[in-house]
């Protein structure tokens, strides 16, 4: 096997080995609630979010085409590019998970893959298309996730304030196992097609795609599965951050705020808006809390993930940026 092709396998093999990283640090994003409230127990809630997320990460291609050809130029970069950039998004995705601090896999991807592509090939590799659709993400997909959980809780209140507790215990515990199953679907479809994205990226620059910028099959399965097995094993550090330390649920405050956030992904994802699912969940979470009272959210959790949220993207940026010129300095292209 001659060198472009080994360094091609390399890619592959980093790219299936993020998806598994991601899955089990975003586990949390799809089952946190649920195991918070016990509707399910913490093992059949993470075999039925990796399911889910792996049926979702083959539901569309529309985020992964952003990521693969709209975020930076497929001619300028090289196969040792998205090599780097992998390589830092599991750095950061491995860091964040031993802090126990749910930080978004999404936004390391992508901007360790603009920190290389700068240090590749300059700043005008960057498309603004593809930018602009992910600061979008960044600014709305918290905020709306947090007016929707908000929403969703209000209306909840308004329609149940005269029915027992007892019912309104039960329905929303089953109700909130449909919400999960949703949550866990649409974070599938939009974190599972990032790396078919960055993966298809790879095979366009070794020039096995042809002209045309597309997302074959055999990437999305693997890409799916990867993601899938990944979220079945879980990531229990971040679980507890998202389910126990930041606002006491009950079944009605999971099936709000996850039906909140997944409504936010659904939306993104059929766009082709690569946002984070991390960043959407917690602000509904976050919103069903506030409207419970101030004091019902332990706002120094909140604060310490929103650090962690904004320190992700110039961590990575200059992760991915340094990795890639150590690596161009010895020699490597």
């Amino acid at each position: 096997m001659d060198g472009p092709l080994v360094l091609l396998a390399i890619v592959v093999v980093l790219g299936l080995a993020f998806e598994f990283v991601n899955g089990f640090h975003d586990a949390a994003n799809a089952i946190a609630t649920i195991v918070a409230t016990r509707v399910l127990a913490p093992r059949v809630a993470v075999l039925m979010a990796g399911t889910l997320n792996l049926v979702g990460a083959l539901s569309g291609t529309a985020v992964a085409t952003t990521i693969g050809k709209e975020l930076v130029d497929p001619s300028a970069i090289t196969l040792t590019t998205v090599a780097v950039a992998l390589f830092s998004a599991i750095i950061w995705d491995l860091f964040t998970w031993y802090l126990g601090l749910p930080t978004s896999s999404s936004h390391a991807l992508l901007f360790g893959t603009l920190g290389a592509a700068v240090a590749t090939a300059g700043t005008s590799v960057v498309l603004l298309g593809g930018l602009s659709k992910v600061g979008a993400g960044i600014l709305y997909s918290p905020l709306i996730g947090l007016l929707g959980g908000m929403l969703i809780m209000f209306i909840i209140i308004w329609a149940f304030h005269r029915a027992r507790h007892e019912f309104v215990s039960t329905l929303f515990g089953r109700l909130q196992v449909v919400s999960s199953a949703y949550m866990a679907f649409s974070h599938g479809s939009n974190d599972g097609q990032k790396t078919m994205g960055i993966l298809a990226l790879a095979l366009f620059t070794s020039g096995l795609l042809g002209p045309t910028f597309y997302i074959p099959v055999w990437v999305m399965v693997a890409s799916a599965a990867a993601m899938g097995v990944g979220t079945a094993l879980g990531g229990w550090r971040i679980i507890k951050t998202m389910g126990f330390r930041m606002v006491q649920l009950q079944p009605v405050h999971g099936f709000a705020a996850e039906t909140a956030a997944g409504t936010v992904i659904e939306v993104a994802t059929r766009l082709g808006m690569p946002i984070s699912t991390t960043h959407a969940i917690s602000g509904a979470i976050l919103g069903v809390g506030s409207l419970r009272g101030v004091k019902q959210v332990r706002w120094n959790v909140a604060a310490e993930i929103a650090t962690a949220w904004v320190l992700t993207i110039p961590a990575c940026f200059v992760l991915g940026w340094a990795m890639m010129m150590l690596v161009r300095l010895v020699g490597v292209r």
